[in-house]
């Protein structure tokens, strides 16, 4: 049986692979290091890491969605996305 995904639902899945994989990866220098300093350089960096990938798989998901929803639930959807950006920054 063939099953065909959506390119944007690949596009996000992969992100979310990525940015995983990284976390786990600055895991591991956590553990291999031993250093609280360095730990705490890579935490901060993936305090980045993130918030970026969230931006980016939301931006390709409201894209693939784009054409199937209406002007006023879109303006929802930013505020929404809005309020959370918001919330990670505070």
């Amino acid at each position: 049986m063939f099953v065909f995904l959506e390119k944007t639902i690949i596009a996000m899945a992969l992100l979310r692979v990525l940015s995983g994989s990284i976390d786990i990866l600055a895991a591991y220098f956590m553990v291999r290091f031993n250093n609280i300093e360095k730990a705490l350089i890579l935490n901060s960096s993936l305090a980045l890491v993130g918030p970026i990938v969230f931006i980016l798989a939301s931006t390709i998901g409201l894209v693939g969605i784009a054409d199937k929803i209406s002007l006023a639930k879109f303006v929802w959807i930013f505020i929404g996305f809005g309020c959370i950006l918001y919330g990670i920054k505070s």
